[in-house]
C-alpha cells in the first residue's frame, strides 16, 4: 500500500468513527441531585458507562444511586423478568424517582413503567460492531531463585451481543517449570453462543466448542462440542446465575498410543452452571463449572471448572486470583485423573 491510499484509509476511518460518535445530550440526575448531561453508553452489572464532552474516556457510575435518565436514543432495555424492550428512555415527573419509561420505536403500546433497580441492561441499538465488544486481559508471572521455579499464566476473553443473543470467547494459559522437574503446560479455549427464547424470557438455546490441552493428564488435545436448552434462575444488577443441560460430543487424544489408552471419542450428557456476582466498584466473582457424564463409557465421568476473584485496584485495572480445574473419574490407567491449579494476575477490562 503506498503512502497516498494509507493517508485515504486512515482519513475514512477517522470519519466513520466520527460519524459513529454522536451528541452528548442525554441526562442523567443521581438521587443526591446532581445532574450530568452525557452519552449514555450502557448498562451492565449494575454499572451506567457514560462519555462526557470535558472528561477522556469513559467514566463509571452506580446505577444504583442514579434516580432519572432522558435520552432520544433508541436502547435494548433488559429487565430482571427476562422482558427485552426496545425503545427511548425517559423518567417522568410524575412518576416519581427511579422509574424508567420505555417509548417504543414502532407504533405500539408503551410498556408499563419499570423501576430503575429492575434494568439489567441498557444497551444503544445504533452502535457501531465495534463498540458491542466488551472483554479482559490478564497476564501473571512468577519467580523463585532457590529452586529456580517459573509460573505465569495468560487470560483473555471477548463477548459481544445483540437483542436477544451472545457470542463469547476465551482462552487461559498456565505455564510453570522448576529444575530437575518437566514443564507442564494447560491450555484451554472456549467459544460459545446464548440465543434468548422471545417468548420464553428467561430461556435460552446454547451451544458452544472447548479446546483443552493438559500435559498433567496426557491430553494432547481434547475436543468438546455441545448445546442444549438453559434457564436464568436469577438475573439482577449484582447477580446472574444460570443453567444449562443438554449433550455433547467429546474427541480425546493422548500423547501416548489412544486407542491402547482409552476409546478417543465420546457421546455425554451436559450439565451446565454460570454464577456472576459483582459489586460497584468493588470486587467480582465469576463461576463456570461442567459436569459430562460419558453415555458410551457407563460410569465415567469427567469435571470442569473455572473460577476467579477479582478486586478492584483503579478504574478497568484488577487484581485476580483464579482457580481451575478438570477431573476425569476412570482416566486411562498410569494417567492422571486431575489437573487443577490457582493464579493469580493482574486483570484489565474494558467496555
Amino acid at each position: 500500500m503506498d503512502t497516498r491510499s494509507f493517508k485515504l484509509l486512515a482519513l475514512g476511518l477517522l470519519m466513520t468513527c466520527e460519524l459513529a460518535a454522536r451528541p452528548k445530550i442525554d441526562t442523567v440526575v443521581m438521587i443526591n441531585g446532581d445532574r450530568f448531561t452525557c452519552e449514555i453508553k450502557k448498562v451492565e452489572r449494575g454499572v451506567l458507562y457514560a462519555l462526557f464532552d470535558y472528561v477522556d474516556g469513559t467514566v463509571s457510575i452506580s446505577w444504583a444511586k442514579v434516580a432519572r435518565v432522558e435520552s432520544t436514543q433508541p436502547f435494548i432495555v433488559h429487565t430482571q423478568d427476562g422482558s427485552i424492550y426496545r425503545g427511548t428512555i425517559h423518567s417522568p415527573e410524575a412518576a416519581g424517582p427511579s422509574i424508567v419509561q420505555i417509548e417504543p420505536l414502532e407504533e405500539a403500546a408503551a410498556p408499563p413503567p419499570v423501576e430503575r433497580a429492575r434494568v439489567v441492561e441498557l444497551v444503544q441499538t445504533s452502535q457501531v460492531v465495534w463498540h458491542r465488544f466488551s472483554g479482559s486481559l490478564d497476564s501473571g508471572l512468577m519467580f523463585t531463585k532457590g529452586n529456580e521455579a517459573t509460573q505465569y499464566n495468560l487470560g483473555a476473553d471477548l463477548r459481544i451481543r445483540g437483542e436477544h443473543w451472545r457470542l463469547a470467547t476465551d482462552f487461559l494459559s498456565n505455564f510453570s517449570k522448576s529444575s530437575g522437574v518437566t514443564a507442564s503446560t494447560r491450555n484451554q479455549t472456549r467459544v460459545w453462543a446464548r440465543r434468548l427464547l422471545s417468548d420464553k424470557r428467561k430461556w435460552y438455546f446454547a451451544g458452544g466448542t472447548e479446546f483443552l490441552q493438559s500435559s498433567q493428564q496426557d491430553i494432547s488435545l481434547q475436543t468438546t462440542l455441545g448445546g442444549g436448552v438453559g434457564r436464568f434462575v436469577k438475573d439482577t444488577n449484582y447477580a446472574r446465575i444460570a443453567f444449562t443441560s443438554g449433550l455433547a460430543y467429546q474427541s480425546t487424544n493422548y500423547y501416548s498410543d489412544t486407542t491402547r489408552l482409552s476409546p478417543p471419542n465420546a457421546m455425554a450428557a451436559m450439565l451446565n452452571g454460570d454464577l456472576h456476582l459483582f459489586r460497584f466498584k468493588k470486587t467480582g466473582f465469576d463461576v463456570t463449572a461442567s459436569v459430562l457424564p460419558l453415555l458410551t463409557q457407563a460410569g465415567r465421568v469427567r469435571t470442569y471448572i473455572n473460577s476467579a476473584y477479582k478486586i478492584q485496584i483503579i478504574p478497568n485495572l484488577w487484581f485476580k486470583f483464579s482457580f481451575y480445574g478438570n477431573w476425569d473419574n476412570r482416566p486411562p490407567a498410569t494417567l492422571s485423573g486431575s489437573d487443577y491449579g490457582v493464579s493469580s494476575s493482574i486483570s484489565y477490562t474494558f467496555n
